[in-house]
C-alpha cells in the first residue's frame, strides 16, 4: 500500500481503518489529501481481506471542510485548472460512494462544506451528538457542487435546499432528523453502537454485500421499473446458484453458521 502523508491506513481483521491525519488543522482536505482518500478508498476495495470500511478523523474533528491555503490557490486558478481540481473532489466523493464493501464514517466535533460529502457518501454514517454541521459554501460565495448528488440522496430534495440555502449550522440529533446521518449518539455509547454495526456486516456474505450495494446502485440510478424488472430476476436467479448463496442456504437450513462466519 502507498504511503500517504495526510492521512492513515490501517488493515486488520477484516476492516480497513481510513482516518484523516491534519488534526492541527481539523483534518481540512487539499488536492494532497482529495488524492490519498480516493487512493485509499480504491485500494482496499479491491483487497479480499477486508470486509468493512471505516472513515473517521483524527483530532478534534471529523473535517473543518476545504484547507484555506488550498481555497486560495483555487480562487487563482484558471477555469480549466479549477474544472480539473473539482473533478478530481467530484471523483473523490465517487470513490467511496462507488465502493464494493460497505462503508461506515464516523463522525465527531464538525463536518463542514465537502466534509459533508465524504460523510454522505459512505454508506452508513454515525456520529457523536455534540457534532457540528454545516453546508456553509454559499457563506463564501460558492456553491456545494461537488458533494451535492451525495447530501440531496441523503436528505431528499427540501431538505437539501433548506440546509444548502441558508448555510445554517445543525448538531447531531439534528442532523439524524434530516438523515444526514444514520445515527447520532453520545460519545460514551458511540464504540458500542459501531461494534455492533461491524459485527452485523461481518456475518453477512461478503458476496452479497457487494452484490445488495450493486443492486440499490443500480435500481436508484439507472434502472426504470420495467427494465428492473429482468434485472433483479436475473440476480437473485445467479446469486442463489453461486457458491456464496449455496453455502448461506445450506447453512441456514442445516442450522449452522455459514463459512465467511469465523468462529
Amino acid at each position: 500500500m502507498a504511503n500517504y502523508t495526510t492521512i492513515d491506513l490501517a488493515v486488520e481483521n477484516g476492516l480497513a481503518h481510513i482516518s484523516l491525519n491534519r488534526p492541527d488543522i481539523r483534518n481540512a482536505f487539499n488536492e494532497v489529501m482529495i488524492n490519498e482518500i480516493t487512493d485509499a478508498f480504491r485500494t482496499v476495495g479491491a483487497m479480499e481481506s477486508v470486509r468493512v470500511i471505516l472513515l473517521k478523523g483524527t483530532g478534534k474533528a471529523f473535517c473543518a471542510g476545504a484547507d484555506l491555503n488550498w481555497m486560495r490557490d483555487v480562487s487563482r486558478y484558471s477555469y480549466d485548472q479549477n474544472y480539473a481540481e473539482s473533478y478530481r473532489l467530484s471523483d473523490c466523493f465517487f470513490a467511496i460512494y462507488n465502493s464494493p464493501k460497505p462503508t461506515i464514517a464516523i463522525v465527531h466535533g464538525a463536518a463542514i462544506g465537502g466534509a459533508n460529502g465524504l460523510l454522505a457518501a459512505c454508506d452508513i454514517a454515525i456520529c457523536e451528538k455534540d457534532t457540528v454541521f454545516s453546508l456553509s459554501e454559499v457563506k463564501i460565495g460558492i456553491v456545494p457542487a461537488c458533494i451535492s448528488p451525495y447530501i440531496i440522496k441523503r436528505v431528499g430534495e427540501y431538505g437539501a435546499r433548506e440546509l444548502m440555502l441558508t448555510g445554517r449550522r445543525i448538531k447531531g440529533y439534528e442532523a439524524e432528523s434530516y438523515r444526514l446521518v444514520n445515527k447520532s449518539l453520545p460519545a460514551d455509547e458511540m464504540d458500542a453502537y459501531i461494534n455492533e454495526m461491524v459485527g452485523s456486516l461481518l456475518t453477512s456474505g461478503p458476496d452479497a454485500i457487494t452484490q445488495c450495494k450493486t443492486l440499490i446502485d443500480k435500481v436508484v440510478n439507472h434502472l426504470s421499473m420495467t427494465d428492473a424488472l429482468e434485472y433483479t430476476a436475473r440476480m437473485i436467479a445467479e446469486i442463489r446458484s453461486s457458491k456464496e448463496g449455496q453455502e448461506g442456504m445450506a447453512a441456514f437450513l442445516e442450522k449452522r453458521k455459514p463459512n465467511w462466519i469465523a468462529e
